[in-house]
């Protein structure tokens, strides 16, 4: 049964209270009465109402100034002005500041229930838009992005700085650390969040078909543009644009983008006409551009108007304290998901997972785990649901020289662990670079700039 919606009846007449309490509790809803504005103002910070009946004239505290107090103590209030014919014009003027609507005396039952349920329709598109907002905001905010660490400590302290201003955000590390979830975080803590959150998959498109979807295209631009097409930079106005792996547009590109920043404003593909935009960029790379500058293929121009504020995220095998907050999290997530609760880890399996070096990041525990849910028969994860790849690289990090070797830095090591989980992910797919991917818990463009980095020979881990 559905709770009764409550209306509040501000009225210094008796007759008024009697006619509307009748008529509003025949239709199903529930009345509560003041006499004046002073009592219902009381009863206001006592209690919420889903709808305000209030009377313009009456003597004491007249209507308007109870509409602008109950303003005050509830921002969402939604009240209904009663006002005779000759006070409409006070009733407009009520309006504006802030009543739903108003209805004359003497009222017509039919137009004042209208009014009525359109109000309470209004009161519940209201609280379900608020809930909404507060579910996204609870979604892009930090509660996605774990860690208790000293390290990510800092890196949240970044984000709510940075958040809220207009500057431009570079937020680097390597794939499978959360970029994209910082963010969005950034976007929907900033004046933005209203507007529209853009992702830009930068090494996913061929430059010329990347240019059109960023800056759009008139028809006849090129051979198959058969209509106008909007860019992503325009369909971003007032919000944020986020170029992910930027390191991956060419110089051409990198040059139209600079000049879109500095300027503000772009010319779609084939167009004569500048287009004006107000759009915030956020980039993200997992390589370090300073790198690519000198070997030119990035423009140190463009790079210096990205790094305005930089936001480094560290890599899981840096923060491994905050493996068991992350394990639990993603534990809840897929345990509800698969209708299996109060799912726990065993001490040797999270023991296993701290000395892993995760080269897919928080990704591919993420991965594990859910991979984990699904396959137990009983609440405790233990070493049979281990993957036979991760429980030899653990096993071959604490026994291995050359991991072990002092002389190594942790770069050095890091590509070790690395170049040992690639390959063997592509063995166990056969050399199939997409299901290798999948096991890492990285994209496939991720996993073939990493086989190029550590310098895998992909024909031997076919066979």
């Amino acid at each position: 049964m559905t709770e009764k919606e409550t209306i509040h009846i501000i009225d210094d007449e008796k007759i008024i209270h009697e006619v509307l309490e009748d008529l509003l509790i025949s239709e199903g809803y529930q009345c509560v009465l003041s006499s004046n504005g002073e009592e219902g103002l009381k009863k206001h910070k006592s209690q919420s109402f889903d709808l305000v009946l209030l009377d313009l004239l009456m003597p004491g505290m007249d209507g308007i100034e109870v509409l602008q107090q109950i303003r005050k103590i509830d921002p969402n209030a939604v009240v209904i002005i009663i006002t005779a014919y000759a006070s409409v014009e006070s009733a407009i003027s009520a309006m504006k500041k802030g009543a739903f609507d108003y209805v004359q005396k003497p009222f017509q039952h039919d137009e004042l229930l209208i009014t009525v349920k359109r109000a309470i329709k209004h009161k519940k598109l209201q609280e379900e838009n608020i809930q909404l907002k507060d579910e996204l905001r609870r979604k892009f905010s930090f509660e996605k992005i774990i860690g208790k660490s000293k390290i990510m400590q800092d890196v949240f302290s970044l984000i709510t700085a940075s958040a809220p201003t207009r500057s431009t955000i570079l937020i680097q590390g390597e794939s499978g650390t959360g970029k994209e979830l910082v963010a969005r975080a950034i976007h929907q803590n900033s004046e933005r969040s209203e507007y529209p959150f853009i992702t830009v998959n930068s090494g996913s498109l061929p430059p010329e078909l990347l240019e059109s979807h960023l800056f759009g295209h008139v028809k006849g631009a090129f051979t198959g543009a058969v209509s106008h097409k909007t860019g992503l930079f325009e369909a971003a106005h007032k919000g944020s644009i986020f170029f992910d792996e930027i390191s991956s547009l060419n110089l051409e590109t990198q040059a139209k983008l600079l000049r879109v920043m500095q300027e503000k404003e772009f010319m779609k593909l084939g167009g004569t006409h500048t287009i004006k935009v107000n759009t915030r960029v956020i980039a993200a790379t997992n390589t370090e551009l300073e790198e690519l500058i000198k070997k030119n293929q990035f423009r140190e121009d463009l790079f210096y108007r990205l790094n305005v504020i930089k936001i480094e995220l560290p890599p899981l095998r840096e923060r491994k304290e905050d493996i068991p907050m992350l394990v639990k999290h993603f534990l809840d997530i897929y345990g509800k998901e698969n209708n299996k609760q109060d799912l726990e880890i065993t001490e040797d399996v999270m023991e296993l997972l701290e000395n892993y070096s995760w080269p897919g990041n928080v990704r591919e525990l993420e991965n594990f785990i859910e991979r984990a849910v699904v396959l137990t028969r009983s609440k405790m994860i233990g070493r049979d649901q281990i993957p036979s790849f991760l429980l030899k690289s653990t096993d071959m990090g604490k026994s291995d020289s050359l991991v072990t070797n002092h002389n190594l830095n942790l770069k050095e090591r890091t590509q070790i662990f690395q170049k040992r989980a690639v390959i063997d992910a592509l063995k166990r797919s056969h050399g199939i670079q997409k299901n290798a991917a999948e096991l890492l818990g990285v994209k496939p463009t991720t996993l073939n700039e990493m086989i190029k980095r550590l310098n895998i020979e992909t024909n031997q881990n076919q066979k």
